[in-house]
């Protein structure tokens, strides 16, 4: 039987409130910045994390030890992308310090970056926001 929406808001709830006291009012904004620049999106758990979805996740995110991780990396050469370069890893997925002031606008724009990677011939919802 497929999980309705209550369960999928239940099971990603319980994901925030497992991570530390710190990353979980980071995770909430995350959650609630992502849903609304993306309503069309459906939540879900994906490997383990909540994510988010058209066709396809197109945006994980989790609480780490010491930081927020995003998922997957952005491909497109763009100043977003230079932007989010302080943040990202070895193999481009981002990592956002627990110990530093969260980019949320920046976050925003990354997932609607995302969405519109991951889905070019879907039109989206919203407009990008601005981000440093």
């Amino acid at each position: 039987m497929a999980d309705t929406p209550a369960d999928i808001d239940a099971a990603i709830d319980a994901a925030i409130a497992n991570a530390s006291p710190q990353a979980q009012p980071i995770l909430r904004e995350i959650r609630r910045r992502v849903q609304a620049r993306l309503p069309q999106a459906a939540e879900v758990i994906a490997y383990q994390m909540p994510a988010f979805k058209l066709k396809r996740v197109f945006f994980y995110f989790s609480a780490f030890k010491k930081h927020i991780g995003i998922y997957p990396p952005l491909n497109a050469d763009s100043p977003l992308r230079e932007a989010l370069a302080p943040y990202a890893n070895a193999k481009g997925n981002l990592a956002f310090p627990l110990d530093q002031p969260v980019p949320y606008a920046l976050i925003e724009a990354l997932a609607l970056a995302l969405a519109q990677q991951y889905h070019p011939d879907q039109p989206l919802l919203g407009s990008p926001p601005e981000h440093p």
